[in-house]
C-alpha cells in the first residue's frame, strides 16, 4: 500500500468518525423534540382542545429544522470520509 493510499484511508476513517460524532448530539436532540411534540399532540387530543393551526410555525419546528441541517452537514463530512477511504483502497 502506497503512502498516499494509506493517508487517504486514515483521513477517510478519521472523517467518518468525526462526522458521526458530530451528528450524534443533534440527532438525539431532534428525536427528543419529536417525542415531546408527539406527547403534546396526544395531550391535546385527550384534552379535546383546539389543535395547532395549519401552517403555524413554532420555535420547536425551527429548532428541528436547524438540527436536521446540522445532522445533514455532519453526514456529508462522513460521506466524504467514505469516499476518501474507498479512494485509498482503489489507488493502492
Amino acid at each position: 500500500m502506497s503512502p498516499l493510499a494509506l493517508v487517504l484511508v486514515v483521513a477517510g476513517v478519521a472523517l467518518v468518525a468525526f462526522g458521526l460524532w458530530r451528528a450524534r448530539r443533534p440527532w438525539a436532540r431532534y428525536q427528543a423534540l419529536r417525542a415531546q411534540e408527539a406527547n403534546a399532540e396526544r395531550y391535546r387530543a385527550w384534552r379535546g382542545g383546539p389543535g395547532r393551526a395549519v401552517g403555524d410555525t413554532t420555535g420547536a419546528d425551527v429548532m428541528k429544522l436547524l438540527l436536521r441541517s446540522r445532522v445533514r452537514e455532519a453526514l456529508v463530512v462522513a460521506g466524504v470520509g467514505v469516499v476518501l477511504a474507498v479512494a485509498g483502497f482503489v489507488i493502492r
